[in-house]
């Protein structure tokens, strides 16, 4: 019996020391981390209240008038913006001889006159049929009627003295008759500097779509090769950006241009480039009309009124009519009216390298009396040249 007490004792005391090391080996595990304390959250600043919710306003320091940094009457600091890039100057071409390396332009008038005009009179039987072919030929190229029977005349006489006809022959003979008939004699120059008085002035007129104002920039790079300095008065105040493109050519080659309102009145404009011209002691004043049309009675008056307005100041030195050699005899017609409103004194035939009627040249001297001075031959700033009567035969007829 006491046997059976004692192995009880020991079996509870056995399974006593199991549980307490379960027990034991279960505390020793690793426990989960605890949970992470939660942020803390700044409440939002209240909405600010009015009337009976307005909170009291907070004590903040605050410092005396004594201890405020007042200015201490020193001149603001002006931060200067770089000054903007002014475009670059050009030098234009030399005019002497500027004809010469541009006649290639003429090829188109050279076929259809200078060579036509060989090609019949080279034949071995020059009858009526031919000489009424020559005739033609010289109409087509606006020779105009009185100056083309002329011309036919004297072929006629100096073919029949000459006899035999080599093509030099006939090359020589066309070429002085041509010369002749373009008027050799006849003062080309444009007058820009007039004696008693600075600065010469230049009118340029001419109706819409000739290009009036790109001819006067041109004129102007002209004048600045020659060693003028030159003010630009852009009178042509009814046609959009016409001011614009004037000011654009003149900075090209450092002319000063006078300009006015859109819309404005270009006799002022005119007034106030001649007195400016006057003031900076430039040698030219070139001042661009707007594009008349010459069907517009009122139009052309103001016109008239322009030239008198300048005429206050000084007398104008040239008044330049610019023709679109393609209209033909359309120019005839328009330069009649304009002769008739202002004196021309010389004509500017412009884009005479894009027509086969090189023969206008004649006929708009015959019209009005007065001789073309610059011709235009092309897109380029420097296509503009003056006329030179052999140059522009050689041209026609070929080498």
């Amino acid at each position: 019996m006491d046997i059976v007490i004692l192995a009880v004792v020991i079996a509870v005391v056995v399974l006593g020391a199991l549980g307490g090391l379960i027990v034991g080996s279960r505390r020793t595990k690793q426990l989960p981390p605890p949970p992470p304390a939660a942020p803390d959250i700044t409440a939002p600043p209240a909405e600010p209240h009015v009337g009976d919710e307005a909170e009291t306003p907070r004590e903040e320091p605050r410092r005396t008038i004594e201890e405020v940094d007042l200015p201490d009457g020193s001149a603001p600091v002006v931060v200067e913006e770089p000054p903007a890039e002014a475009p670059a100057i050009e030098i234009p071409e030399p005019t002497a001889g500027r004809l010469v390396r541009l006649r290639a332009r003429l090829s188109r008038s050279q076929n259809a006159l200078g060579q036509g005009l060989l090609t019949l009179l080279s034949r071995e039987h020059l009858d009526e049929d031919t000489w009424e072919e020559i005739e033609d030929t010289l109409l087509t190229a606006d020779v105009g009627v009185q100056p083309t029977q002329e011309l036919v005349e004297r072929l006629r006489e100096r073919v029949k003295v000459l006899g035999t006809r080599t093509p030099e022959e006939l090359r020589t003979l066309l070429r002085e008759e041509l010369i002749t008939l373009v008027g050799r004699d006849m003062d080309r120059a444009v007058k820009t500097e007039p004696e008693d008085r600075k600065p010469g002035i230049v009118m340029v007129v001419g109706v819409n779509g000739t290009g009036k104002t790109t001819t006067t920039g041109k004129l102007a790079r002209v004048l600045v090769a020659d060693g003028q300095s030159v003010v630009l008065g852009a009178a042509d105040t009814f046609r959009a950006a016409a001011a614009d493109q004037l000011q654009t050519w003149g900075e090209r080659v450092g002319a000063y241009t006078v300009r006015g309102p859109e819309g404005g009145d270009p006799a002022s404009v005119a007034f106030d480039a001649v007195k400016e011209g006057k003031e900076m002691g430039a040698n030219v004043v070139l001042i661009d009309t707007a594009g008349r049309l010459h069907t517009k009675t009122g139009l052309m008056d103001e016109l008239g009124k322009v030239k008198r307005v300048v005429e206050k100041h000084a007398p104008v030195d040239e008044v330049l009519l610019v023709l679109d050699a393609t209209t033909g005899q359309n120019g005839l017609v328009q330069a009649r009216v304009f002769s008739e409103v202002v004196d021309i004194t010389g004509i500017v035939l412009t884009k005479l390298d894009g027509t086969a009627k090189g023969g206008i040249v004649v006929a708009v001297q015959r019209e009005l009396g007065v001789p073309v001075k610059l011709i235009g031959l092309g897109e380029g700033a420097d296509d503009l040249a003056p006329f030179e009567p052999e140059a522009f035969v050689d041209a026609l007829i070929g080498e």
